[in-house]
């Protein structure tokens, strides 16, 4: 005859074993894997510039290193932080954008070398990029990013 204790313990063995089984981790890694909608979204026509703006003066009041990552936008306050995919191979790179720019008709972004050589469109000179930006910091441009149009 089996007594209560003996047998708690012949129960509670291999529920506990099987209970063990029901978590492996993967609520965690699934909330992980779930995409947070960016407060920043543009898709638009990438540029660079390097040589003739190396060691001059940022709109942030940095000096431009050109083998930084960096880039100028028209909107986007400046100190935010975005990620930059090169559409067509789907290279991507963050960078901080420390000056205004670009100021041709039709561009959305200008990058650093750094950042066109990591994107693979140094040589070309040009790219369809989409850029995201995760937030956007607080205070002066936050409302003129959120209403950019990519002209």
């Amino acid at each position: 005859m089996l007594s209560v204790k003996s047998c708690s313990w012949t129960v509670a063995v291999p529920v506990a074993f099987l209970l063990s089984g029901c978590s492996d981790g993967s609520a965690k890694t699934d909330r992980a894997k779930i995409h947070k909608e960016p407060a920043f979204e543009q898709t638009g026509k990438a540029s660079w510039y390097g040589p003739g703006f190396h060691g001059k003066k940022t709109a942030n009041g940095e000096i431009y290193n050109q083998n930084e990552l960096t880039a100028a936008h028209r909107t986007l306050p400046l100190g935010t932080e975005v990620e930059v995919t090169n559409v067509k191979n789907g290279k991507s790179v963050e960078v901080e954008i420390n000056d205004r720019g670009p100021y041709v008709r039709g561009r959305v972004i200008d990058l650093s070398r750094a950042a066109a050589i990591e994107l693979g469109m140094k040589e070309r000179g040009l790219a369809v990029v989409q850029i995201e930006a995760e937030s956007l910091p607080k205070g002066k441009g936050r409302a003129a990013a959120q209403g950019a149009d990519g002209s």
